[in-house]
C-alpha cells in the first residue's frame, strides 16, 4: 500500500463531479486500500478519491464512537438523502469540521442531522448506512466531494472571505497543490 498526496482546495479534480465506478477491479481494490492508508496517516475521518486526485465516486470513513466501537468503510457509487437543515446559523462548538483538503483549518457548517447513504462496497455487496449526528456529517462531507463540491463552498461570506485570505497566503489556489500525510508540514 502507498500512501497518496492529498490535493489541495485549488486542483481542478476536487471542483468537478465524480465519475461512477464502472466495474471494481484490482486497481480499484488498490485505490481503496491506499486511500484507507492515507486517510489514518493524516489523519482524517474520511476520505474521497477525488482528494487523491482520481476523479472515481468512492468514499472511505473511519470513525471511533465515544464508547470506542469502530465504524469504517468504503461507499461506491453513493447515493445521499438528508433530512431537511434546521434554519439559522451554526454553533461554531458544536457544528465546525475540518478538510484534508483545506488542512489545519476548522469553519462552522450546518448540515443536517440524518443522512442515508446507500451504494455498494468492494465486494459489490449493497451498501445501506442510516446514521445521525457526526457520522452523518462525515458521509455528507464525503459525498460532497464526489460531486466537486468543498465545505468551504457551503461557508457564510464571512468565512469564505477568510479561506480565501488563507488560501494565497499558503499558495492553495492553484492547480496541482498537495501534501503529504505525515511528511509535508501542513501548517505552512
Amino acid at each position: 500500500m502507498a500512501v497518496l498526496p492529498i490535493r489541495i482546495m485549488g486542483d481542478p479534480v476536487l471542483h468537478a463531479p465524480a465519475s461512477p465506478v464502472d466495474e471494481i477491479t484490482d486497481e480499484v481494490r488498490t485505490l481503496v486500500a491506499d486511500m484507507f492508508e492515507t486517510m489514518d496517516r493524516a489523519p482524517g475521518v474520511g476520505l474521497a478519491a477525488p482528494q487523491v486526485g482520481v476523479s472515481l465516486r468512492i468514499f472511505t470513513y473511519s470513525y471511533a464512537a465515544d464508547d470506542g466501537t469502530p465504524w469504517r468503510g468504503v461507499v461506491i457509487n453513493p447515493e445521499l438523502w438528508i433530512r431537511p437543515l434546521e434554519p439559522g446559523a451554526p454553533d461554531p462548538d458544536e457544528e465546525s469540521e475540518g478538510c484534508l483538503s483545506f488542512p489545519s483549518e476548522r469553519f462552522p457548517l450546518r448540515r443536517s442531522d440524518e443522512a442515508l447513504i446507500t451504494g455498494i462496497d468492494l465486494d459489490g455487496a449493497e451498501v445501506r448506512i442510516q446514521v445521525d449526528g457526526w457520522r452523518a456529517r462525515i458521509l455528507q462531507h464525503e459525498f460532497d466531494h464526489l460531486d466537486g463540491v468543498l465545505y468551504v463552498d457551503r461557508l457564510d461570506d464571512g468565512d469564505w472571505k477568510t479561506v480565501q485570505k488563507i488560501a494565497r497566503k499558503r499558495g492553495w489556489g492553484r492547480p496541482g497543490s498537495s501534501w503529504m500525510p505525515g511528511v509535508d508540514d501542513i501548517d505552512a
